[in-house]
C-alpha cells in the first residue's frame, strides 16, 4: 500500500486577529498560520497526525526537498517554525525505499515505498495545499511549482 499525506480544514485562524487576510500577510506569516489537520496514512493505518499543523509550510519545504532527486536528497526532516523540535514530519530512506514517520511517535513508521510512489503522494500533497492556499486568497507563489 502507498503511504498518503493528507490535509484537511485549511484554514487562517490567527490571522484575523494579527489585522491581516491571506491576500495581505506577508509569506512568514502565511506559511505558519495557514493550518490544517494533517495526517500521514499508510494503507487503513494512521502513522503520523497533528491538527492545526502548518501545511503550507510543509509542502514549500517538500517542494524544495524533492528538487534535488533520489540520489542528490537525503533524509527530509522537517524544521517548522511553528515547533521547537525538528522532525514533525521525517522522510527516511532506508532498505527497502522510503518511510515516513515523525519525532513525537518515534517507533511508528510507514512501510517502505519506491522513490516515485514517494513523490507522486508528496506532489498531490502540495498540489492539494497550493490549491486550497490559493482558494484563501493567498498568492500562488507561496508554495512554488515543483
Amino acid at each position: 500500500m502507498a503511504v498518503e499525506l493528507i490535509h484537511r480544514n485549511l484554514g487562517a485562524h490567527d490571522l484575523s486577529r494579527r489585522g491581516l487576510t491571506p491576500g495581505t500577510a506577508p509569506a512568514h506569516v502565511l506559511l505558519v498560520d495557514l493550518e490544517a489537520d494533517f495526517v500521514v496514512r499508510d494503507g487503513e493505518r494512521v502513522v503520523l497526525e497533528e491538527g492545526l499543523f502548518p501545511v503550507a509550510e510543509l509542502a514549500r519545504e517538500l517542494v524544495f526537498w524533492l528538487r534535488a532527486g533520489e540520489d542528490g536528497c537525503g533524509d527530509f526532516v522537517f524544521e517548522s517554525m511553528s515547533y521547537d523540535e525538528a522532525g514533525v514530519v521525517r522522510i527516511v530512506r532506508g532498505d527497502g525505499g522510503w518511510r515516513v514517520g515523525g519525532v513525537y511517535d518515534p517507533g511508528v513508521w510507514s512501510d517502505p515505498v519506491g522513490w516515485d510512489l514517494l513523490v507522486e503522494a508528496v506532489r498531490g500533497f502540495v498540489a492539494g495545499v497550493r490549491d486550497d492556499v490559493t482558494a484563501l486568497g493567498a498568492g500562488p507563489g507561496l508554495i512554488p511549482l515543483g
